[in-house]
């Protein structure tokens, strides 16, 4: 079959599955670089918000500052369902809007100069989307602690930071920088993105918190917490200098916490060796506890896993070294190297975040308890796989792909580091990834690209059956006296993924098709199987 064939049997395949789902014009809007986002340039968010927990409302505003890339006099904003936008201003004049869904048409005055630094003023207000179950289910929790406080945290990954800002809500446009004033009642405390820059008291028992991003950052990577915190710090001596570490945690679990974030430089120290320098030295590295389990919001990642090891105490490998880190901290942290740093462009390609943090927890095991700590731990996860559908989701309509992102995932990027077998040169593969896309929006091919290139393996048709399709592939094989047939079934047709066998006494690296090939092998050998980190079935077949 000629590979102008199968690129046209993917395409059928691709555009039937398409068919069969149904999306909206808001899918579209949301999900797509439109006309009226593709012109203007996002460089700096200055976000102000009042939080008012005594009514679950939010109001504010945005001044947004771009450049202009194109002439055009349709601007698009986001804000989503029961949120409003009230006024929006630019050079001191109103500007008329039009609303269509959660999709926002600002109508400029004028077409605005090629190249030009703009601003828009954005007033809003309203009554966020609560959350049913932070943080699969997108919006603000309104809670209390145990002694009664108000208790408060946003928490947006799948549904968009628009849930309770107005923003330009795709994934491909970061701003360069972000200001945040966040205005909550006095005896709370914000805990919000990059550095604490002013605490400033107001009239009617209102204090102000002044943060500041100086790095890019993801529209969904922006949270605001809001708590009776106590504070305590460290400083971690990294790869570019004094990293500031800070906590903020409830004032009574203050002790638990301090036992517990020991785990921190650990992590960083593991990290950095295995992806290279944290990425946000300027901004710092912040643990917030929040009164939901937790999310990798950049340089201010959230924590709620109740202070003890594992997933909420459960070992999601079910072979003991789950329990030998807190998931949450581990977890969460390592998006700050793929998600935050390197950021898929496109919602569909989200396994770029949670396939490598997914992985990452394995590495850590790796680095702190050794390399078959680690590949134990990522083979145990193989248990939580569903095979349901292919992991990369629909592009332009902000849809993402299976659950199995994370550890069919994390169980691929295994089996790569297998097939490229040196371990210095997937070392180096990993850190390169940060440094060359470092503070970037990604899309797939160009993940896929780089790796293919740095470890000089066609790892193509490895990436299409776990990314794009539902199966797992099989290695079906015969021993016919010195000979040992073999083929891959419940595949692609190209997929010609390299895999390890291995027997009593001999192990050996094959390179299987579609079609029958074979080996000559010692008659003596009776038992023989895939080496266990290669993410595939091995099953007795018939050659003809």
């Amino acid at each position: 079959m000629n590979k102008y064939l199968i690129l046209f049997l993917l395409l059928v395949n691709s555009l039937c599955n398409i068919f069969s789902q149904e999306f909206t014009l808001q899918d579209t809007l949301r999900g797509s670089i439109t006309a009226e986002r593709v012109w203007w340039d996002l460089t700096h968010y200055e976000l102000s918000i009042q939080v008012n927990p005594e009514s679950n409302q939010l109001s504010g505003n945005n001044i947004i500052s771009y450049t202009v890339l194109a002439q055009d006099s349709i601007l698009q904003l986001d804000l989503q369902d029961t949120m409003r936008i009230s006024n929006v201003v630019q050079n001191g004049e109103r500007l008329s809007f039009s609303r269509n869904g959660n999709v926002y048409l600002i109508y400029l005055n004028d077409k605005q100069p090629l190249g030009s630094t703009q601003k828009l003023h954005v007033f809003f207000n309203g009554k966020p989307k609560i959350s049913k179950l932070p943080p699969w289910d997108g919006g603000m929790t309104w809670a209390f602690d145990d002694n009664g406080n108000h208790f408060v945290a946003t928490s947006v990954q799948g549904e968009g930071a628009s849930l309770w800002w107005p923003c330009k809500d795709h994934m491909y446009d970061e701003p360069d920088s972000m200001k945040m004033h966040i205005t909550v009642p006095a005896g709370l405390m914000d805990v919000s993105n990059g550095r604490l820059t002013a605490v400033d008291s107001l009239e009617n028992d209102l204090v102000r918190f002044t943060w500041n991003v100086t790095n890019p950052i993801n529209n969904y990577g922006v949270n605001i917490n809001v708590g009776d915190y106590t504070h305590f710090s460290e400083t971690y001596e990294g790869l570019d200098g004094d990293l500031t570490c800070d906590y903020y945690v409830l004032s009574y679990n203050e002790n638990k916490a301090k036992r517990q974030f020991r785990q921190v430089p650990m992590m960083l120290e593991a990290f950095e060796h295995w992806f290279g320098p944290y990425p946000f030295y300027e901004d710092g590295f912040k643990l917030v506890e929040v009164p939901y389990l937790g999310m990798e919001h950049q340089s201010s990642v959230t924590y709620g896993n109740g202070y003890e090891n594992g997933y909420r105490g459960r070992d999601l490998s079910r072979t003991g070294w789950g329990n030998k880190f807190d998931f949450i901290i581990i977890h969460e942290s390592g998006h700050e190297w793929f998600a935050n740093n390197i950021t898929n462009r496109d919602i569909a390609d989200m396994w770029i975040h949670e396939s490598f943090t997914a992985y990452s927890e394995s590495l850590y095991l790796d680095y702190h308890f050794g390399k078959e700590a680690g590949r134990e731990y990522v083979r145990g996860t193989r248990a939580n796989i569903k095979n349901d559908r292919p992991i990369i989701g629909y592009y332009d309509v902000n849809h993402s792909g299976s659950g199995d992102m994370y550890y069919k995932g994390a169980n691929m990027l295994n089996t790569i580091r297998s097939i490229i077998g040196d371990d210095e040169l997937w070392r180096e593969i990993l850190v390169g990834l940060n440094d060359t896309f470092r503070h970037s929006t990604v899309t797939t091919q160009q993940i896929e690209e780089y790796i293919i290139n740095k470890s000089k393996y066609d790892l193509k048709s490895t990436f299409n059956q776990y990314l794009r399709t539902a199966d797992v592939p099989i290695l079906e094989w015969e021993k016919k006296g010195d000979a040992l047939w073999f083929r891959w079934t419940n595949c692609l047709i190209e997929f010609n993924m390299p895999v390890e066998l291995n027997s009593t006494r001999t192990n050996i690296k094959i390179f299987p098709t579609t079609d029958w090939n074979y080996i000559e092998i010692n008659p003596s050998e009776k038992r023989w199987a895939i080496d266990e980190n290669y993410f595939a079935g091995f099953k007795k077949g018939k050659k003809d």
